[in-house]
């Protein structure tokens, strides 16, 4: 499983995306939050989606599939999605959680995700939708895929996992986890209902190895970084390193 970050920034994007850093990626000039699976599965499409898959010389035509974590428009961006409808050489399948409007986007197939039903993506590649600690009114949904003995859980735009999703996870053994750091080494933020500081994840991260849903062979990856809220990315990655995590950035490609 290939998994090609396509941005990893919240929504306080650096201006700097519109001049120094239009046409490459940089590591402290983040795009919206996307990655790309096995050149053909896209996970969101927000802000800059498009254009970062144009940076990455990403061979659109291939896109099979878009699923989507939530609505927030640094995730979802109608226009982007009709754009990649036009380009794909495939009838492209909109995966969304279940209770969804997908009304602004004409010719895909729209896939509603029950929470928790595990759906086939191609060949042996499964898709579980697991309800987010978020916006309700966004639909959010984090999506475990597998494929054979590799899992990925992709967590971006949720705090600490609700009831039924941490223990959903027990036993699971993730290959990669990706998880929503959008708040620096801070302890007290009032976000902590809807996206994870540094201190919640040095918590967490216990609690996942406790009910074996990560062991030590686990990649764990953060992602979904405000700016405004972290160090340089040279500096973060330095302020986690002793806690056994990496800092994903745009262009990043991490295999398992």
């Amino acid at each position: 499983m290939k998994i090609l970050f396509l941005g990893t920034c919240a929504a306080d994007y650096s201006p700097a995306l519109k001049t120094v850093f239009k046409n490459c990626f940089d590591k402290d000039a983040r795009r919206s939050s996307s990655v790309l699976l096995d050149d053909r599965i896209l996970i969101d499409c927000g802000e800059h989606t498009l254009e970062s898959l144009f940076i990455a010389k990403v061979d659109i035509r291939k896109i099979t599939d878009i699923v989507i974590t939530h609505f927030h428009p640094d995730h979802f961006k109608p226009d982007s999605i009709n754009k990649i409808l036009e380009y794909s050489e495939n009838k492209i399948r909109l995966w969304v959680r279940e209770d969804a409007v997908t009304s602004l986007i004409q010719g895909v197939e729209v896939v509603k995700m029950t929470p928790y039903v595990t759906y086939s993506l191609r060949d042996d590649l499964k898709v579980t939708g697991l309800k987010s600690n978020h916006d309700e009114n966004s639909f959010p949904q984090i999506l475990f895929f597998e494929d054979g003995e590799k899992r990925l859980l992709y967590a971006l735009d949720g705090a600490w996992f609700v009831n039924r999703t941490f223990y959903w996870l027990s036993d699971k053994r993730l290959s990669l986890l990706v998880l929503d750091a959008t708040v620096g080494d801070i302890v007290g933020d009032y976000r902590a209902a809807e996206h994870n500081s540094l201190p919640m994840i040095r918590l967490l991260i216990p609690s996942l190895k406790t009910i074996c849903a990560i062991f030590e062979e686990t990649k764990v990856y953060l992602s979904h970084i405000a700016p405004s809220l972290h160090k340089s990315h040279t500096e973060t990655e330095k302020i986690v390193e002793n806690d056994g995590l990496k800092i994903a950035y745009d262009g990043l490609t991490v295999e398992i």
